[in-house]
């Protein structure tokens, strides 16, 4: 049988494909699809809208009261006031409360005879979303409360100060941190700058509220109003009716109303038992001693399980 010579040649029939030849141009490009165009174009909407909305955040200022300057025109300021508290520009409406906030340190007899409507449109403000609306808001009612303390309680059950001291008592039971702070800020201020008896009054339904957080904001608010009374406006307000309440708030879900209710009993036993040894009460000619004379007090004004109870709290504080 003939051989086939060998060599290194393959046969034309396997022989390699030869490469293709690179193209050095730049390739035509792929058109996206609309749902990558659509991508990209929500991309730079949105880049386009956070740095306004950054730049209309950081434009506002939240002023320290002590920080705070007095206004060089307030005649002209205080025409246009009330129109820009309620501007549904947020941004116009937080000057204004900052205007509020200097009017009522500065110039507080120029404010007063349209702080009612003031409050109302605070109290209408404190229900918006914005965080520097709430936060500005707030600030107002310190500010307010420092400089007409004296002047804001009415008899009238509807006024402006019943509605915002309801709103604060909300605020200040919120989740948002800063939010209850400042609130608490105001409630505080509130207390300092009235008196303890005609507050006390105002904040007496607000202990049986239905919202428990704001139940226990209004027992804080309560017991530190009994800590500044005296005898005889203790005795005014009634010192069975604050037993009464406390008694109540000693079961509460909350402990921070149950600490609340155990420092109105203090507050109430500090004064009976200075009045009682003033009066050097006597049973049949003999001295009566200051324990038997507190759960003889406590048993005449509460049921018998609570009265116990009250009791016991002062027992352990001693």
């Amino acid at each position: 049988m003939a051989l086939r010579s060998i060599d290194n040649n393959l046969p034309e029939a396997l022989e390699r494909p030869k490469k293709a030849a690179k193209i050095t141009g730049s390739p035509s490009p792929v058109p996206k699809s609309k749902a990558v165009v659509l991508q990209d174009s929500c991309k730079n909407e949105k880049s386009t809208m956070e740095p306004q909305i950054n730049v209309a955040e950081q434009s506002v200022e939240y002023v320290l009261s002590a920080d705070l300057k007095a206004l060089s025109d307030p005649e002209i300021k205080i025409q246009n006031l009330l129109a820009e508290l309620d501007s549904k520009d947020w941004i116009k409406a937080c000057g204004a409360l900052n205007d509020v906030r200097r009017f009522a340190l500065f110039h507080s007899s120029l404010l007063i005879p349209i702080l009612e409507n003031v409050m109302n449109l605070i109290v209408k403000i404190l229900k918006s979303p914005r965080s520097a609306l709430l936060k500005t808001s707030l600030m107002a009612c310190t500010d307010i409360f420092s400089s007409f303390g004296h002047c804001l309680i009415s008899s009238d059950e509807k006024s402006a100060f019943d509605t915002l001291l309801l709103q604060l008592l909300l605020k200040a039971s919120q989740d948002k941190r800063f939010v209850c702070e400042e609130a608490e800020k105001a409630l505080d201020s509130l207390n300092a700058s009235i008196s303890p008896l005609p507050l006390l009054k105002k904040l007496r339904s607000s202990v049986t509220h239905s919202n428990l957080r704001v139940r226990a904001k209004a027992a804080v608010a309560v017991s530190k109003c009994v800590s500044r009374l005296e005898t005889e406006t203790m005795k005014e307000f009634g010192m069975p009716t604050i037993l009464q309440i406390a008694s109540v708030l000693l079961n509460d879900k909350l402990p921070e109303a149950r600490e609340a209710a155990r420092s109105m009993v203090n507050s109430v036993y500090a004064i009976f038992s200075m009045d009682a040894v003033n009066n050097k009460e006597k049973d049949n000619g003999e001295p009566v001693s200051l324990a038997e004379l507190w759960e003889s007090f406590c048993c005449s004004n509460l049921p018998a399980v609570s009265a116990q109870v009250v009791v016991k709290i002062v027992s352990m504080e001693k």
